[in-house]
């Protein structure tokens, strides 16, 4: 036998006698998440924990050294006016979004719930605003809105006098104006969930109340809707962890005017980033996520609360 092939049978021998555990431990599919947990620790927990770290300190543009200086940004923070402000401003935005995206969407998905090619096609019209840059959708809507923009020509037209409504120049109903052109941005990813839940009641459940004379009515408010608990949850949540992190849409339409009636919190942060008050900023970033964890997650966990029990 000559060398070569010695070489070759103990390789073959060798690889037959391989743990096969260790085999197992080398291909575990485990291995293929660490790219993306890297990616995921660079960009997303690193920044977190300097958030966390930062929201002590002086940093800033002003400061060539950064300092300690313990709670004293969250003292001078809660003292401010504004943040107060911008705190009730984005809890209502967040509200009437969650409100308005939801209504939209289940409303939209009972009306297309038919299968139909017609239907087909106006989902898909429906669902094109969500794949929309966000600030793309602000700056036309902001371009539409204004006193000599296209709604207030549209209205002359039909109406046949001249109108010139400041649609966003309202300290009291800009707020809403802005919330309904978030939702219409969202409304079709609702549409879908919503069209989803609806696709996997029993129809054999609506066809019984049918036979038994329930109306459309008492049919989707006593057996419809509950039985979209799960979809309802979902689009609750994401339309109120949205919302409370809006920026780009009320930032190209108002950009938190008029007054600061419309001024998120997320803009405040912007602008005081903006100053090179680094440390404030940051701040109030970390009183965001503490707003959001206050409120968001106890309205989520009730709506899963009422999952379960239905």
């Amino acid at each position: 036998m000559t060398t070569q092939s010695l070489f070759t049978q103990t390789r073959a021998q060798g690889r037959g006698t391989e743990d096969p555990s260790r085999r197992a431990r080398a291909d575990h599919p485990l291995w293929f998440l660490l790219p993306a947990l890297a990616v995921l620790a660079v960009f997303f927990f690193t920044p977190t924990i300097y958030n966390f770290v930062y929201a002590f300190t002086d940093w800033s543009s002003f400061k060539s050294a950064i300092n300690p200086v313990g709670f004293s940004n969250f003292v001078d923070l809660l003292s401010n006016g504004s943040l107060l402000a911008d705190l009730r401003i984005t809890v209502t935005y967040a509200v009437l979004v969650a409100i308005f995206q939801n209504l939209f969407g289940l409303a939209l998905a009972l009306i297309l719930e038919r299968d139909t090619h017609l239907n087909r096609f106006a989902r898909v019209a429906f669902f094109v605003p969500v794949v929309m840059s966000a600030l793309a959708v602000g700056y036309i809507f902001q371009a539409m809105l204004k006193p000599e923009g296209a709604l207030n020509a549209i209205l002359s037209g039909l109406t046949g006098q001249q109108v010139s409504i400041a649609w966003l120049g309202s300290t009291t109903w800009t707020i809403l104006v802005v919330a309904l052109i978030h939702s219409w941005k969202w409304m079709g990813l609702s549409m879908l969930i919503y069209l989803a839940g609806l696709k996997t009641i029993n129809e054999d459940l609506i066809e019984a109340a049918r036979l038994d004379g329930a109306s459309w009515w008492n049919t989707f408010r006593n057996i419809r809707f509950p039985l979209l608990a799960p979809a309802i949850t979902f689009n609750v949540a994401t339309a109120l962890l949205g919302s409370m992190n809006g920026f780009d849409i009320v930032q190209a339409t108002t950009g938190g005017g008029p007054g600061g009636s419309t001024e998120l919190l997320n803009i405040f942060i912007f602008r005081t980033f903006g100053q090179g008050l680094f440390a404030q900023a940051t701040t109030m970033s970390l009183v965001l996520f503490l707003m959001v964890t206050l409120l968001a997650f106890p309205v989520i966990r009730i709506l899963r609360k009422r999952e379960e029990v239905l």
